[in-house]
């Protein structure tokens, strides 16, 4: 039923039609490392990436426009950086013709924004006032945090997207319900592991040494190495989605979208 209300929510405040630019419904992804998905992208480079899933799985549903996902999320990012290192003016305000902008932040805010409390909402009222002057045909789609911090802050992180979100009479997509229900069914199989290399014990070294990066973390995208290594304190320490992981994230969003496209459709229907 809360999924049922944000949707009608979210429909009622659809002004234009798909902009189609070039033929494609444009969808653009803004948001920290686990939206980026550079891990993913370094070690299985001819997989279908985040952004491709979702083409993959909207192109699916074969009654919609085909769609071009842009995703510029970024390790280390949060919103006063992507607005004060210049970022979104270079690389955001000026795509044209941008249906759907989802973004997701919080994590780096909590850890890196001072007095993260009163500055985080004031940051995303501010985001969504650019997003709105740059992209007035555009849908703005906040979404919740996946579980990554202790639940604690995650909750009170994803109370401030909703708070700031109702304020701005934005539905919110909430994605940590269905990637927290999969990390019960399989826990840590949606998480890459990174762990140094100093501290693999001397005689297993050898096992972990084809999968050591150049900042000298053994980074893998599975469990592969679990067997050897998953008694080491902090082996499964890294929470960011591997492939499995941004699987269910674009699974989900292609569930949250569909809707929203045949919806838009039918109330501007294509001359």
């Amino acid at each position: 039923m809360k999924f049922l209300a944000s949707l009608l929510l979210f429909v009622l405040t659809l002004a234009t039609s798909l902009a189609e630019h070039e033929g494609k419904i444009q969808i653009v992804l803004l948001g920290d490392s686990t939206t980026e998905a550079m891990i993913p992208k370094m070690l299985a480079p001819k997989a279908p990436q985040f952004e491709n899933l979702i083409e993959i799985l909207l192109a699916a549903e074969g009654d919609l426009p085909p769609a071009h996902v842009i995703n510029l999320g970024l390790s280390g990012e949060f919103i006063r950086r992507l607005i004060d290192s210049g970022r979104y003016d270079k690389e955001a305000s000026k795509l044209p013709g941008l249906d759907y902008i989802f973004f997701r932040y919080g994590l780096n805010d909590h850890a890196r924004r001072e007095d993260f409390e009163v500055n985080f909402p004031k940051d995303f009222h501010e985001l969504l006032a650019r997003l709105r002057a740059d992209h007035p045909r555009a849908a703005l789609i906040p979404m919740t945090v996946i579980p990554y911090k202790d639940e604690a802050t995650t909750t009170r992180i994803n109370a401030l997207i909703r708070e700031v979100a109702a304020e701005e009479k934005l539905a919110v997509f909430d994605i940590h319900p269905r990637y927290a229900a999969e990390l019960k069914r399989g826990p840590d199989m949606l998480n890459y592991r990174r762990f140094p290399l100093a501290k693999i014990p001397g005689k297993l070294r050898a096992l972990a040494q084809p999968h050591v990066m150049a900042d000298g973390a053994i980074t893998v995208l599975d469990n592969q190495l679990d067997a050897h290594f998953g008694n080491l304190p902090g082996w499964f320490g890294d929470r960011h989605p591997n492939l499995a992981g941004y699987h269910v994230i674009a699974d989900e969003t292609a569930k949250f979208l569909a809707p929203l496209i045949r919806a838009t459709q039918l109330k501007h229907p294509a001359p």
